[in-house]
């Protein structure tokens, strides 16, 4: 087998340019991706896409998991584009600063307008492509959702920190917090 040789360069989709805090898989990755073929790159190296955590710095290599990608990826513009929220959805944005990422905020940013996408998704109906996506993750899936959402609900606090039981994975107390 005959290699050929190729260039191209790493960076981290969260360093794309975006009026949004950070960058993500919206108008700016597909930009780029034009001007890597524009300059006959071959190649987009770039760094773990998984979720991050404040505690950790956001750090890619610090992850609740190897199979999700991380949430604040997700472009409000394409959001828009399908129809799951509108222009005005967007507003109030916060004042993100240029030149640095202020996860916080984009994180609060993100949650809002996600949690308006997510209603407008629960009114469209089933979706098989969805489903089927369901389907297929269900065997991390499920663990995985209620781990975010135990989580959530012990306000952000170290696994190891939540209650014996739950943390033991007791099946009662599992089903519980179900």
């Amino acid at each position: 087998m005959i290699h050929t040789r190729g260039s191209g360069i790493l960076l981290h989709v969260t360093s794309l340019p975006s009026t949004y805090g950070i960058g993500d898989f919206g108008p700016s990755a597909y930009r780029f991706v034009e001007v890597l073929a524009k300059a006959r790159q071959h190649y987009w190296q770039i760094l773990p896409l998984n979720p991050t955590c404040p505690a950790s710095g956001n750090s890619p290599y610090s992850s609740p998991s190897t199979f999700t990608v991380n949430t604040l990826l997700i472009s409000p513009e394409m959001l828009v584009r399908d129809g799951f929220l509108g222009r005005n959805d967007l507003e109030p944005m916060p004042d993100f600063p240029e030149g640095r990422a202020a996860y916080e905020a984009v994180a609060w940013y993100r949650e809002r307008i996600f949690s308006i996408a997510y209603e407008r998704f629960l009114h469209t109906g089933p979706d098989r492509r969805y489903e089927g996506f369901c389907d297929r993750a269900g065997w991390w899936l499920d663990e995985h959702t209620l781990f975010v959402a135990l989580k959530d609900h012990f306000r952000g606090q170290e696994w190891s920190q939540w209650p014996e039981e739950v943390r033991t994975r007791q099946p009662e107390a599992l089903d519980d917090m179900r």
